[in-house]
């Protein structure tokens, strides 16, 4: 399984022409399927950066929104034209074409072969995220842990044990929580990543498009 980070706060790999931008989407392949994790706010420079970094959308058989922020989902209608027979994963019923299907994610479940939404946790904002289970143990994919890095945390658990997260963490400063953990990659509206550095400089991973991970 291989994840790669397409938009984000920040860029990774310069002056290839990938570009920045407030919001966040992450895309994971496997051998049976590729899921994109949130579309960021800009559909144009979402679609911009895949051709860089050599990533079809018409390759995208899944979507998953994390929650109904712009920043998360304000990219999607730019994809329409590249989907067929897509499904959208999100935590309520909007239109979308008769080229995709959405489905209103209610509870936990497995989206295909070792991924799975966490289904909606409630928090200022309600949010799913995903788990992904790799070979050493489960990676947690956020948004922006409007809900808590804990309680996401505690859902995943529930599927394996987490050794990776990867996301948005917003002003997340419980770094015990993040203690055993082999992978942390925290992404876009993450405030306090320098500290979470700190805590964590073996495990630390910087975030940015063109960050890719094999799981």
């Amino acid at each position: 399984m291989k994840v790669t980070i397409v938009y984000d706060n920040e860029v990774l790999i310069k002056d290839i022409g990938l570009k920045s931008d407030w919001g966040f989407a992450c895309l994971i392949e496997t051998s049976q399927d590729t899921i994109l994790f949130d579309t960021g706010a800009n559909g144009h420079l979402l679609l911009q950066n895949m051709a860089i970094l050599q990533k079809k959308p018409s390759d995208i058989r899944k979507i998953v929104i994390s929650h109904e922020h712009t920043d998360h989902s304000g990219g999607l209608p730019s994809l329409y034209p590249f989907l067929k027979n897509s499904e959208i994963y999100r935590l309520k019923h909007n239109s979308t074409n008769d080229r995709t299907r959405t489905i209103c994610v209610e509870k936990p479940q497995e989206l295909c072969k070792n991924i799975w939404t966490t289904g909606p946790l409630k928090g200022s904002t309600n949010e799913q995220a995903l788990v992904l289970k790799g070979k050493d143990g489960c990676y947690v994919v956020t948004g922006c842990c409007h809900p808590g890095v804990e309680t996401i945390l505690l859902a995943a658990q529930k599927i394996g044990t987490i050794v990776g997260l990867l996301g948005g963490l917003h002003n997340f400063q419980s770094y015990h929580v993040l203690d055993g953990l082999t992978h942390i990659c925290p992404c876009h509206c993450t405030r306090y990543k320098h500290q979470i550095k700190k805590q964590n400089p073996h495990s630390y991973l910087s975030c940015g498009v063109g960050q890719s991970m094999e799981i």
